[in-house]
């Protein structure tokens, strides 16, 4: 069983900057990839972000890249999520995810198998 909780979410205005963090336990949370999704009131869980399970591989939405970075620190079993230039369409809450026995990431949210609670982000205009 792997257990995930975020934090880190809260209201900022537009232009301004945030970091998810995602602390996992109950796995070697360094062996397997992870992923950062978003889901906003009446739309999919959509793709944000994802790293591979040493930190060397990321890759990311278009609608975030160049803005937002994944990265992670397998002694402390975390994830993070930076998050700059922020606008109100990134209002959403946001998810970690954790895809066990693989240690490459994907964009595809079924590939992966345990997920947080999720943290909620809000931008102001």
């Amino acid at each position: 069983q792997v257990q995930l909780v975020e934090s880190g979410g809260g209201l900022v205005q537009a232009g301004g900057s945030l970091r998810l963090s995602c602390a996992g336990s109950g796995r070697t949370f360094g062996t397997y990839a992870m992923g950062w999704f978003r889901q906003a009131p009446g739309k999919e869980r959509e793709f944000v972000a994802t790293i591979n399970w040493s930190g060397g591989s990321t890759d990311y939405a278009d609608s975030v890249k160049g803005r937002f970075t994944i990265s992670r620190d397998n002694d402390k079993n975390t994830v993070y999520l930076q998050m700059n230039s922020l606008k109100p369409e990134d209002t959403a809450v946001y998810y970690c995810s954790i895809r066990i026995g693989r240690l490459t990431g994907s964009s595809w949210p079924d590939a992966y198998h345990y997920w947080g609670q999720g943290t909620q982000v809000t931008v102001s205009s």
